[in-house]
């Protein structure tokens, strides 16, 4: 292995292990919660689901990937391939699901105190848990393809090889298969980046409009306390725009890739460290805008008490 292997492969490593540590946190976290409390809110069953989903990611291919960088190859035969890409494939729907669900949550949260509004706002909590359970479904249905076309690498010389994971193989019987599945696969992406896009612009909209109206009630000398609801838009506008950033990023790398002739080793080892990182970092946002966390060590603040928001 040379230098450069031996770099990507540490940090390959370093996110992995410590993206998992985190969500793993993040889930016992909110366990603890659970226990405290006796109940969850809407909010952290959201972020549990996130958490659980960025976890399967970095276990699934993480791993995986990591030991390919370090020189590994064959560790996986056939059965374990489909088994470790179709978990992870669901997870990175299921992440994509996830942090759509807390972008229209959050809108519908901060939107203005209607009587049109109050509706939604009264039965969305009841369709969290719903909503989870059927991005499952969708999920698996959407990338049981997963479970045909990846095979072990020593078995992938009778049929067409359309990109090679070094440790799996994703394949396809004909180039037909392989672009309806490649269209029904983003047009779930993009419809979900859609409306996380759309609900993030709104929550943008109403935050200016709120920041308008504190201006105005308020003197210059005064610093107004943040609303408990106003954090949690800017977190999950935070969240939704590293998403975005990073999903468009990962697009159009992918589509490079796939369509040179002589790929790069290096653009490759770059594309797979930067898989990562949304798992790997919107955990330290949630942490880092959940307050609770701060209290987490502190046996005289009563975490049950805490805003859930």
């Amino acid at each position: 292995m040379g230098t450069l292997d031996i770099s990507f492969g540490i940090a390959m490593l370093l996110q992995i292990s410590i993206g998992a540590s985190v969500n793993v946190f993040l889930l016992l976290f909110y366990i603890y919660v659970v226990s405290i409390s006796h109940k969850f809110s809407s909010s952290d069953l959201i972020f549990a689901h996130l958490a659980l989903a960025n976890t399967i990611i970095l276990l699934t291919n993480g791993i995986p990937e990591t030991m390919s960088a370090w020189g590994l190859r064959n560790f996986l035969d056939d059965a374990e391939c489909k088994i470790v890409m179709y978990l992870y494939r669901v997870a990175r729907g299921l992440a994509i699901c996830t942090t759509c669900l807390l972008s229209v949550f959050q809108a519908v949260t901060i939107s203005p105190g209607t009587t049109r509004w109050a509706g939604v706002k009264s039965i969305l909590p009841k369709c969290i848990i719903p909503s989870c359970v059927l991005f499952w479904v969708l999920g698996l249905l959407i990338d049981v393809n997963a479970v045909i076309y990846v095979t072990g690498p020593r078995n992938s010389t009778s049929v067409h090889v359309t990109f090679d994971l070094k440790y799996c193989v994703v394949t396809s019987l004909s180039a037909e298969a392989a672009l309806a599945n490649a269209v029904m696969v983003s047009f779930r992406d993009l419809f979900f980046v859609g409306i996380m896009g759309a609900a993030s612009g709104y929550m943008m909209f109403v935050l200016h409009g709120h920041h308008r109206r504190v201006q105005h009630l308020h003197r210059p000398s005064h610093s107004p306390r943040v609303m408990p609801e106003v954090r949690a838009a800017k977190r999950v506008i935070a969240l939704v725009t590293l998403y975005v950033i990073l999903y468009g990023r990962q697009s159009i790398m992918l589509s490079v890739l796939l369509n040179r002739k002589e790929k790069s080793p290096l653009l490759v080892n770059i594309h797979m460290v930067l898989s990562f990182t949304f798992s790997t970092l919107s955990p330290f946002l949630v942490i880092h805008s959940d307050w609770r966390m701060r209290t987490f060590w502190k046996r005289d603040s009563p975490i049950s008490q805490v805003d859930p928001l």
